[in-house]
């Protein structure tokens, strides 16, 4: 049944699900699906890391839950009772009544990500909020765990030590106030039993400046040097992906950081990035001496053959201390560190 729209204060039902997951998430969505009620009076929104590749999650949820799953239209009116799976390559979002579908800036090296989710509904639909955090790698979500519970939402995050992978699960622990941690095969009757608990007064708390605007430029894809101003402070740091300039946000003892055109980071995965950043500069530095080791030596070879000794002297001592440089880049880069300073 279409799902009501009286004003927080009136709602008294917890009835909006939003779910995270990265690696070993299909698995787990699909033993949360199988146990949740056909009559569970609540819309549930979920988002698994696909990228932009094709997206089969709504036809395997299908095949063992009892609510629909389905790729969403942008701008459809939400529904109770349906599971709507975020497609690829495109952010899910909640914007009032209506579900949005956006192609904005990649958030975490993800789209769709967790945390816009996490925060429209936050926005949107304060204490009526459960989210869950499953299986996956690094940190994506704990940032918009976090809004969540601003808004006197729930947290229920999956027990790490029963996860595929603990990361993000130990992460959401780590950096919200979880309500419930639970291994897998509780959460669908905790969720269900959560949407029957009765929302009090002052679970409805107002909704913070930052959350609005970090709400709607995921909404726009579009933020102003005023809007970054208000979130956060600039960074010596670049962006890895558009490398434009970054703010730091300091959210409580969560860093994260995000660029003017939108890209955001916690930490964690900007460290991950700048590595793999100085890695790919490495290799470029090893192709770059190599070959100019190559060329100092064709000239060094014609040099002799002409009788220029001095000349060829000086090109192949170029050469073996271009080689040089090479074997030490090389033994950086198999230790699998980057340089220090």
């Amino acid at each position: 049944m279409p799902l009501s729209l009286e004003s927080e204060s009136h709602v008294a039902q917890r009835d909006i699900i939003v779910i995270g997951a990265s690696a070993g998430g299909v698995s787990a969505l699909r033993e949360i699906a199988k146990g949740l009620p056909q009559d569970l009076p609540a819309a549930v929104f979920v988002v698994l890391h696909v990228g932009a590749f094709a997206s089969n999650l709504p036809r395997i949820l299908n095949a063992r839950g009892g609510l629909p799953a389905r790729h969403p239209e942008d701008g459809e009116r939400i529904e109770r009772g349906n599971i709507y799976v975020a497609p690829p390559d495109r952010h899910l979002l909640l914007d009032g009544e209506r579900i949005r579908l956006v192609r904005g800036p990649k958030e975490n090296f993800s789209r769709p990500a967790i945390g816009p989710l996490f925060r429209s509904a936050a926005v949107a639909f304060g204490p009526r909020v459960i989210a869950v955090i499953l299986t996956g790698y690094l940190n994506d979500g704990a940032a918009g765990l976090r809004a969540v519970k601003r808004r006197g939402g729930i947290a229920v995050v999956q027990d790490p030590e029963d996860a595929l992978c603990p990361d993000m699960p130990r992460n959401a622990q780590e950096y919200a106030r979880v309500d419930h941690t639970l291994p897998l095969a509780q959460i669908a009757p905790t969720l269900e039993q959560l949407t029957m608990t009765p929302i009090k007064p002052d679970d409805n708390t107002p909704v913070p400046e930052k959350l609005a605007i970090e709400s709607a430029i995921a909404l726009s894809g579009e933020s102003s040097i005023e809007d970054m101003d208000k979130l956060g402070i600039p960074s010596p740091l670049s962006c890895p992906h558009c490398g434009g300039p970054v703010w730091r946000i300091d959210d409580g003892d969560l860093t994260r950081f995000r660029c003017h055109t939108g890209h955001a980071f916690t930490s964690e995965t900007l460290a991950t990035a700048q590595h793999e950043e100085c890695e790919n500069a490495l290799w470029a530095a090893v192709r770059s001496l190599e070959q100019q080791a190559h060329l100092s030596r064709l000239v060094a070879k014609r040099a002799r053959d002409q009788g220029k000794d001095t000349i060829a002297q000086s090109h192949e001592a170029e050469a073996e201390a271009s080689a040089q440089h090479v074997n030490a880049l090389r033994d950086i880069l198999r230790a699998g560190e980057p340089p220090s300073e």
